[in-house]
Formats: structure tokens, sequence, C-alpha cells
């Protein structure tokens, strides 16, 4: 359906409290205020006649396009070239701080570099996910979008006497303006909410002041990392993509900025990933800390600390911890449907919320105990009332580890007991008794010690397939299931071990196609879902991990630079990639760049050593 671009013909800029998407047309189709997890202001993305946009393009009717970040920012430069003349719209946020604010500006630059050209601009805002009306006024100056508790401005940049270059024009309550420039002049907007005063006129002066800020802040930000080793640029752009999805007042970082994204093209696979799992930014600490960014790691282990502490002594089957939560922290994840809107390329439903909130998933346990132990390492202590709150986090985990579960990959087809999540238990307790032992601080060191005992002979009993020569999904299954590529990366297994090398092999047979991996078979394992699914960028680059871990060094090399082809123009990638290669999913996926930057750093490492 040539109505809608495609997934990975995007970019993505934000301002730290939410972000917006650019497509390689200069059409802003996804944008949601004041928060990530906020009702959206621009929605074409999923639904093109009533999701609303922003269109910044020429007239010309036949144009080629190409878009690239300014390096080492997140300021997005998308480029038009036509027979007449060359031009750019530059697009980014300003970074808001750490205090939560409904005011957020979007900057849309516009600038001839060629010859002359002229360029087309609507702004069609449909408000709260376009359920809820609007009224335009427009001044000399520009315009008000209000709508019940919002409000978006937009303010003009321009100098005072080219009044004629920027004029704008209603079309009902929509905005249109036509800009003609010639090669070196620039004007453009800002799109702001909550604006504190009428519409305005910008100096180029002043545009120019909030811009170099931008450049200065991106890029003092990225000369903090440490990662001096192959594939820099790639593992930058992964740093600075999760920047974008980090919460800057809680320190959480969303899965993804988007909802409803389809992992197989017209199928129900269509969730909300605009919340924070434990799992996903647990990940983070690794990944992170493995960089240098220390400051992002520690503001994720107190939000977990806080999350850890607010529950503490909690009981009953559900535990002490959700799988995930909103940003600010709060639980109530409550999913719903958009019944009006049609979805990408007809892919619904479109979802708001997330149902899986309240599933019982026990490895976040494992992944949160480890981020903790890892932080720990290096210098982000525990406090007395955080050491306390994993205290009775544990003893809830130690009466109910052994109990069936939705698991990782958030089935909806009933609760099994899935090795991967008595793995991540094992971890609990494991991280938890060398915080213990290192620190000296009280515990039911006994009751620690002989449950990870007690779950490892499980695990080694119960999860391994002799039939199959490998670990499977479940007990009582033949289902492989690449999750358990973690189970060296964590420690459970030595990667030498002939039973995890067997089951690598199983892998690679029966889960691998040309490098891509499949998370697992859900026509021998159902989830309770109808349709099928793409290949898990997330699982490619924990194959890569394991291949180099396992010492298969020119295997995982191979494997990783195929991956990185993957990637979109701009480095980035959703949570899957189809057969055809296209990217499918939520967009861009935390997950997956967090995967990369451990990939990475692991295969780096281990060429390093081989030489």
């Amino acid at each position: 359906m040539d109505r809608y671009p495609l997934i990975e013909n995007h970019g993505l800029i934000g301002d730290l409290q939410t972000a917006a998407l650019v497509t390689t047309d200069g059409t802003v189709d996804w944008f949601c205020c004041p928060r990530f997890d906020s009702p959206s202001v621009f929605g074409a993305l999923l639904d093109k006649d009533k999701g609303g946009h922003c269109m910044v393009r020429p007239a010309h009717t036949t144009y080629a396009t190409k878009q690239l970040y300014l390096p080492d920012t997140a300021i997005l430069v998308t480029r038009f070239m036509t027979e007449a003349g060359a031009g750019e719209v530059v697009d980014f946020m300003p970074v808001t701080g750490t205090t939560a604010t409904a005011r957020h500006r979007l900057v849309r630059m516009v600038r001839c570099v060629r010859g002359s050209m002229t360029f087309e601009v609507d702004i069609a805002p449909r408000f709260d996910y376009g359920r809820k009306p609007h009224e335009l006024s427009v001044t000399e100056r520009g315009a008000v979008f209000v709508s019940e508790g919002t409000t978006l401005t937009v303010h003009s940049i321009r100098e005072p006497d080219d009044e004629r270059l920027l004029g704008f024009d209603t079309r009902g309550d929509d905005l249109h303006l036509s800009l003609s420039l010639r090669a070196g002049r620039q004007r453009g907007l800002v799109m702001e909410s909550a604006a504190d005063g009428p519409p305005r006129e910008i100096p180029l002066a002043e545009y120019q002041q909030v811009f170099d800020d931008t450049v200065r802040h991106w890029r003092s930000w990225l000369g903090k990392s440490q990662y001096t080793g192959r594939w820099r640029e790639a593992v930058e752009r992964s740093a600075v993509t999760l920047k974008l999805m980090t919460y800057a007042p809680s320190g959480a970082l969303v899965a993804a900025p988007t909802t409803g994204l389809p992992e197989q093209l017209g199928g129900e696979r269509n969730w909300d990933y605009r919340f924070t799992w434990i799992r996903d930014a647990s990940f983070s600490v690794y990944a992170l800390l493995g960089m240098g960014f220390t400051e992002e790691a520690k503001a994720f282990v107190m939000w977990l600390s806080e999350r850890v502490k607010e529950r503490a002594g909690s009981d009953g089957d559900a535990g002490p911890l959700n799988i995930m939560y909103a940003v600010d922290g709060s639980s109530d994840l409550t999913e719903e449907t958009l019944e009006h809107w049609e979805g990408y390329e007809r892919s619904a439903p479109v979802r708001i919320g997330n149902g899986a909130a309240t599933q019982l998933q026990l490895d976040i346990y494992g992944e949160a105990l480890d981020s903790i132990f890892f932080a720990h390492e290096r210098g982000m202590h525990l406090g007395h009332r955080g050491w306390t709150g994993l205290i009775t986090v544990l003893d809830w985990l130690a009466d109910h580890w052994d109990q069936a579960g939705e698991g990782l990959w958030e089935t909806r087809g009933g609760r099994q007991n899935f090795t991967y999540g008595r793995v991540m238990s094992w971890v609990a307790f494991d991280r938890a008794l060398r915080l213990a032992e290192g620190t000296g601080r009280p515990g039911p060191i006994p009751r620690w010690r002989s449950t990870r005992d007690a779950v490892y002979e499980q695990v080694m009993a119960k999860g391994w397939s002799d039939e199959r020569g490998a670990f499977v999904q479940h007990y009582g299954s033949d289902v492989l299931d690449s999750s358990l590529l973690r189970m060296p990366t964590v420690g459970f297994i030595t990667p030498e071990d002939q039973m995890w090398t067997s089951t690598l092999d199983a892998m690679e047979q029966e889960l691998v196609t040309d490098s891509l991996v499949y998370r697992s078979d859900p026509e021998a394992s159902p989830d309770g879902l109808r349709g099928s699914e793409g290949t898990f960028s997330l699982c490619t680059f924990m194959y890569v991990d394991a291949l180099a871990r396992a010492g298969r060094i020119d295997q995982a090399r191979l494997v990783l630079e195929k991956m990185l082809g993957y990637a979109n123009h701009l480095g980035l990638y959703s949570e899957e990639i189809a057969l055809t290669g296209r990217q499918l999913g939520n967009f861009p996926q935390a997950f997956t760049h967090l995967a990369l930057i451990d990939a990475a750093i692991t295969l780096d490492a281990a060429l390093n050593r081989r030489r």
C-alpha cells in the first residue's frame, strides 16, 4: 500500500520526554505530547486519513530525497533534489531537561541550498488519537490549534522585513503555507505545545542559538562515550537512539516511541511499546555502562530501586514487581482498542495501553538483580532501604519461582514453565548472594543458596531434552527458544559446555535463516495469537554474542556484518525483519539497539583477544 511509508523510512527526533518520527519525504506522521505515552497529535502513521500530520515537501511533483543525522547529534536533515534546485528540512526538538513539562517544541527549518525551490507545508493535527476536535486561529505571526486540554502554537522563523516569504492560509481547521526560497535563504516554523503566549516571530539569530545549543548538547553527551572499538558508528547511533527514548524526569527507558506497528502486515500482533519494561531497561545498564554512560545507568538503577521499595512486602501470585510501568512509575496501563483507526497498512487492531502488564514473568527478577549487581560492581551501590526491599522481593521469589508464567515473549495462550524464567530466577538468587557476600549485608543466605541450587538442578533435569540435544523453551516440550541464547551470558552455563554447544547447533538448524534469528517456532508452540511474525532483531544480536562467547568468532562477525546491513538508512532498527528485508514492528526498538551494543562490545573484545 503506497498510502503508508515503509516503517524503516523514518528518522527519530526527541527532547528526552517525548519523540517524533519524520519520514524520508519530510512528513511528521507520529508525535505524542506531552510524554511518550500521551495521546498522539500527529498519528498518520497508523491512519493516513484520520491520524494527522505535518508535511514539508517541494511543490515540484518529481524530486529525490535523502535523509541523514547531523553527525554526532539527534538533529535530522531531510534533503530534496529537483532539476531546479536542492533544499533541506532540518528537524529537531530542543532538550527539555529533567523536570516534567507540558511545553515541548518541534523545530522545522527549511532552507534552499542550490537554485530555487518552493516548499508546500501542511499542518493538520488530530488530537487525542483523532478523537477530539480542534479550533484554529491564525495571526500574521503564526497560528494556534486549540483542543480540549491541549494547545499547539505555530511560531514563524523569519526576519521582520520578509513577510512575503512566509504566509499562513487555512484549509478548514488545518494550516497551509507555501514558501519560496532561493539558494542561501532559510525560514521555518516552531510547533510548541502549552506555549505561554501567542504566536510570535522568531528571528533567525534566536533560532541559530537554539540550534547551536542542541548541537552542543548532543555532542557533549556523546563525547562521554568510552567505546573505541569496531563498528563505532553503529554503536554510537544506537546510544543516541536509546537516549532519545529515555524519559529524563525519571530515567526510565521506553521500549519504543510507537504503538500499533505490526509484526505481520494485516495481522493482530500490534502492541503498545511506549512503556518501560523491567527487562529492557535492566539490559540498558549493561549497554550504557559498557560505553561509559554512568549517569544514565545510575538514573535507571534509582528508578528500579523505587519500584522495588514501593511494592516491597506485597504478597500473592502477582509478585512485587510489574513487568512494565509508565515512564513515571505508575502501573495503570489498561489496554484499549482505537476502533476508528485502520492501522498501519490496515493492520488492526490499534491498541493503546498494554494488557500484558499484569502477566507473571519470573525472568524480570533475575534481570533486575543482575543489573543492580552489575551497577554495584561499578560503584553504584544500593542504600539500606533498597537492600531491605530486595530482601522482601527475594522472599517472594523463593516462595513462587516454581510456577508457570507467561514468559519473556508475553504469550497469551496460557502459562508454561518456561526454562528462561527459571534460568533468570537462578540469576536473581546468585546475584543476591554475591551482593551480600561482597558487602557484608545481612540476609537469609542459606535459603538463597539452597533455592539457587534447587533452580539449577531443576533446569538441568527438566529444561534439557535428550531427544533434541538442547535446552528447550519450557518443560515437557521439544521447542527451541532463542531467549536461551543468554544462558552463557548470565553465567548459568559455560559457553564451551557440550550441552550448550549442542543447543547452539540445534538453534542454528531450526531458528536461524541466513543469519536472521526467529525467537521460536509459533506453530510448534502456539502463543494464543493468529498469524506469523518476522525474525527478531534482538535475537540476531544475541546470537552474535553467543557465537562470540563460544569461540565461533568468524561466524559471529559475519552474522553481525549481515545484520548491520538490515539497519535503515540512519542505522535504526524496528523489532523484526521480514524475509524480504523489510522492517516490521514498533520503531525504533530499544531492546534491539541494546543488544547491538552488547554484541559489538563482546565481539570486539573477542577479536582483540584473538589478535
